[in-house]
Parts: C-alpha cells; structure tokens; sequence
C-alpha cells in the first residue's frame, strides 16, 4: 500500500492573498479608528500593519504550517521596515520639491544676495553655491587622500601591530566628535598661526576634513578587505610588487565601493551648518578665493534666509535646500558613473 503525500507547492497560499489580507487590514483599520472619532491616517498605517501581520501569519500558520507562516512573518517585518524608513524620505523630498520649486529658477542660480534686503523678491543662491562647491571641494582634496592611504595601511600593511590599533581606535573616536567641535578645532588652530583677523573659506575645509576623513577611512577599509586574497596572492606569483599589486588590483576591484563611500562622506559634509558659521562666516556677495575673505555655504545660507524671516526668504530657503538635494544627486550620479567607467568588466554596478 504506498502513501501519498501532498506536494508543498499544493500547500501554499494563491498569490492574490497578500492582497486580499492587505485590503481586507486596511478597511478594517479604517473602520475602527472611523468609530472613535477623526482618523488618524498615521495610526491607520500602523493599525493596518499589525493587523495584516497578525492575520496573514495566522492564516498561513493553519493553512500552510509553521515554516511558511515564518517566513511571510518574517517578509511582513522587512517590508514594514523598509516603508518606515520611504515613507518620511519620500515626504521630505516632496515638500522640499514643491515649497522650493516656488523660488527655483536660473535668475536665482545665477544672482546672489548683494544689495537685497527686506522682503525683497530678487536674490538667489549663486555665492552660496560657489562657496559650498568650493569648500567642499578643497575638504575633499584633504580627507579622500588621507583617508584611502590610511585605509590601505590598515588592510595591506598594519594588519595586527600596535601602531594600526591605535589608528582604528583614533578613527573610531573621530567618527564621534560632534560638527561643531571640529569647527572650532579649526578655527583655534588658524587663529593660532594666522591671527583672530583671518577669516577664509581654506579654514572651513580643514573643518569639514576633519569630519570627512574617518568616514572615508573607515568605508574604505571595509571595501578592502572585501578583496580575495587570492587576487593579491596571483599577482606577487607573477612577481608584481606589492604597491603595484594594490593599485592595479585591489584599487580597481574594490573602485564601485570605494566611490560610493567617498561619496557618503562628502554627502556627511556637504550639509553642515555649525561649523562653517564659526570659520566661514555669511556674506552676500560671491567670493571665489577659497584663502582669503568670508564666504557662504548653501546651509548657512538656509540657516540665514530662514531665521530672516518673511514669505520671500522663507522661499528662498527652500530653493537652498532644493539645490542642495539636487548638487548631492548630481555628485552621487556623477559618482556611479566614474565606479562604472573605472571597475574591472564585470564588477561595475
């Protein structure tokens, strides 16, 4: 007498039913908090999700068994997870879109804030802009050589001794230390040799480096040590020194993450406040020399605009922050396409 039994694929749940369970929550939720008054649409959300995860995992429990009911627990979990983290992004993405778009234009782009005051409708962002690339420029001019040859001592030549310990643990101390301390660390360390009347865009990079260089340091090390050793190992069988070893393979292997970590870095920096206004200062006219004279940045500017004031630097404010978003979009892009061109074939994302 043989025994049958049932195939799993016949004991999983249609496909519609997720869906089915989704909507179900969601009108349920409604309904419910509908009886009790306004509805809250953010505690419907979360109102709709734990009851669509503790009736699909139910269901699929008595349904399907334990296993599956795990997992569906398990996909419900991520899933929520990962619209609680969209859903705030995407609102503040649009806000900044729609409230900026108001000001946004190539008149703003191109005008700075020289002669406008009160609630004036003309000014734009132009020495901001020149100012943020600038500084943030030079800040990563320091930070990112810094940064990656101390990460390959680590990976390639520090491994286990006294001296890269002492590195990791000041790295990790370094990635701690609040913006506005290492504002005045600069600040002090320029009024030190140059005197308290010298104020240039040069002192607010050495700040923002400060704060760049363990984040490249230590997105760097990482993305080394994801190398296989036997890469480096068939290069020195093939009598490659070990410096050329690095450059030509470990650098070109790990390039992708290697850029998207700079790139973090220089997205860490590029929207601080604090610091830049104790070493650069606010003006209103463009200044391209990066070692002499006060200089703004695109958030001081924000900062500026809105503690002003009124309808027109409220908006104003808005088209700072709006450029901003889009000159990090731009870098990132520009970012993804250097890792493309640079990555060995077959490793470029």
């Amino acid at each position: 007498m043989s025994t049958q039994t049932a195939s799993p694929v016949a004991q999983r749940l249609p496909k519609w039913t997720p869906w089915a369970f989704l909507a179900g929550s969601t009108v349920l939720a409604i309904s419910v908090l509908a009886v009790s008054g306004p509805i809250n649409w953010l505690g419907a959300g979360i109102l709709t999700g734990v009851i669509y995860a503790v009736g699909l995992t139910g269901f699929s429990w008595i349904k399907e068994g334990a296993r599956w009911a795990k997992d569906r627990l398990a996909t419900t979990l991520v899933t929520s997870a990962f619209l609680a983290v969209m859903v705030p992004l995407l609102t503040l993405i649009v806000m900044v879109v729609v409230q900026g778009a108001k000001r946004f234009s190539v008149y703003y782009l191109n005008t700075n804030m020289r002669g406008v005051y009160g609630e004036s409708d003309l000014g734009g962002a132009y020495h901001a802009i020149v100012g943020t690339l600038l500084i943030t420029g030079l800040a990563a001019l320091i930070a990112i050589p810094i940064g990656l040859l101390t990460a390959i001592y680590l990976v390639e030549y520090g491994q286990g001794t006294r001296a890269a310990k002492v590195i990791t643990f000041l790295v990790d101390v370094m990635t701690g230390i609040p913006s506005i301390v290492a504002g005045l660390f600069a600040y002090s360390l320029f009024l030190t040799i140059f005197g308290p009347a010298y104020q240039a865009g040069v002192i607010g990079a050495v700040a923002l480096a400060v704060l760049m260089t363990p984040v490249v340091i230590r997105s760097s090390e990482e993305m080394l040590k994801l190398v296989p050793n036997e890469l480096r190992e068939a290069s020195y069988a093939l009598g490659v020194p070990k410096y050329l070893t690095i450059i030509k393979v470990v650098l070109r292997t790990s390039v992708a993450g290697l850029t998207t970590g700079i790139m973090i870095a220089i997205a860490r920096v590029i929207g601080e406040t604090a610091p830049l206004l104790i070493t650069v200062g606010i003006v209103s006219h463009t200044n391209y020399n990066v070692w002499d004279g006060s200089m703004t940045t695109l958030p001081v500017y924000v900062y500026r605009q809105y503690q002003q004031g009124g309808d027109a630097a409220t908006e104003r404010a808005w088209a700072g922050a709006l450029t901003l978003i889009l000159i990090v979009m731009l870098l990132n892009l520009g970012a993804r396409l250097v890792s493309r061109w640079f990555a060995p074939k077959g490793l470029s994302r």
